[in-house]
């Protein structure tokens, strides 16, 4: 059970990722680095080097990499509580003004003005772009792993796929494995991971097993409820990539079936560009305005709880082996391979689509300047960053 500083730690994780889900735009790759500046600058919760590894660890699962990396950081500062907290309030934000506007309290998707979401892409640019800084010093500090950086970045913006993004990680595992002797390297920082293998066993159970009989027992008994929740875990397990990778995937589940017409699905997709948090809060808008039953608000948390639930048993399921093996020799050096890697997929980002769909003018690129020096030189938090650009993007707008 949860002691009075136990419960604390939770409402610690849940208010502090209540605050990333109201201010956290700039989709997934923006959200890694609005979290390394929160957990490991400013409160220390974990060193880079582990950070690093959670992002691998993620990277290679399917679902939000983002979202992933929440819940795992929940688990470690608060337990299993600390998981839900931590994907409750980075996630809650958004779901409800999807829910609602599927609902139709909100009719005006261009309800923001588009100078300040303009604004708040440019503050995701210099999010990013401090991530990458940060990141690259600490796990890129010699020769092998700034090349190992620069060939994943080059792969990864010439050919920007989900599956090459693993297949890179995968590829500098092994580098790592060959050019960086784990010997070499300093021991990883010890993380408060208490579950055994085999209770990660018992969390990858049922996600395999729900993979498995949704499908049966919505076919065969016919249930739409059943049918909402196996067409969203589905869409959760098997997308590599997260964010707009998932989109396709939704729409050929909802509106073939009838469930949304393509108007109202793109209506969504536009609105859920305008809120922050992880994207997969679509969900939570497509459920919500089915043309059949269970829509509204039942609807809309069932999808939403369907498309994280795979995420939050691959996470707990894996959490526990990556605990164990990062500190054996072969692993540490596989790690720093991937580690590279990693930093590399985040500077490719940062070109596309975060550089790309942002800086378009020189005003822009003033804005995102100053928004990086007052990040990274002057500490300025990032909650007020990303407001000062929304608000000069509007201005400017």
């Amino acid at each position: 059970m949860q002691g009075e500083n136990g419960w604390k730690r939770v409402g610690d994780v849940f208010l502090v990722f209540l605050r990333l889900g109201l201010t956290s735009f700039g989709g997934p790759i923006a959200h890694l680095g609005f979290f390394r500046d929160e957990f490991v600058v400013r409160r220390r919760w974990l060193d880079e080097r582990a950070y690093a590894d959670l992002v691998a660890l993620c990277q290679f699962l399917p679902g939000p990499a983002s979202s992933q990396v929440g819940m795992a950081l929940g688990y470690l500062r608060a337990g299993y509580a600390g998981t839900l907290a931590a994907w409750l309030g980075f996630t809650l934000p958004s779901a409800v003004v999807m829910i609602l506007f599927a609902l139709g309290v909100t009719r005006d998707a261009g309800a923001i003005p588009s100078g300040v979401l303009h604004g708040l892409k440019v503050a995701a640019v210099a999010v990013v772009a401090q991530a990458v800084w940060g990141m690259a010093r600490t796990l890129c500090p010699d020769a092998r792993r700034v090349t190992l950086m620069t060939a994943a970045a080059c792969c990864a913006a010439l050919a920007p796929f989900a599956w090459v993004q693993v297949a890179v990680i995968g590829a500098a595992g092994v580098a790592g494995l060959a050019l960086l002797p784990g010997r070499d390297l300093p021991a990883p920082a010890p993380l408060p991971i208490a579950m055994r293998r085999r209770t990660g066993f018992f969390w990858l159970l049922p996600f395999a097993a729900l993979l498995v009989a949704l499908p049966l027992f919505a076919r065969f008994t016919a249930d739409p409820s059943l049918t909402l929740v196996d067409a969203f875990y589905r869409a959760g397990s098997l997308v590599f990539g997260g964010g707009h990778v998932v989109l396709p995937l939704l729409q050929a589940e909802t509106v073939p079936r009838g469930w949304v017409d393509a108007q109202t699905f793109l209506a969504g997709y536009g609105a859920v560009q305008a809120v922050p948090g992880p994207l997969f809060t679509f969900a939570a808008f497509l459920g919500a305005v089915r043309q059949v039953s269970p829509a509204g608000w039942t609807g809309g948390l069932l999808a939403l709880g369907a498309i994280f639930l795979p995420s939050w048993l691959l996470i707990l399921g894996a959490l526990p082996f990556w605990a164990q093996w990062r500190h054996l020799g072969w692993a540490q050096a596989a790690l720093a391979g991937i580690n590279a890697a990693v930093v590399g997929i985040l500077l490719a980002a940062l070109y596309q689509p975060v550089w790309t769909s942002a800086i378009l003018r020189p005003q822009d690129f003033c804005l995102g300047l100053v928004a990086f020096v007052a990040l990274l030189f002057w500490r300025v938090p990032p909650w007020a960053v990303v407001g000062m650009c929304g608000l000069l993007g509007g201005l400017l707008g």
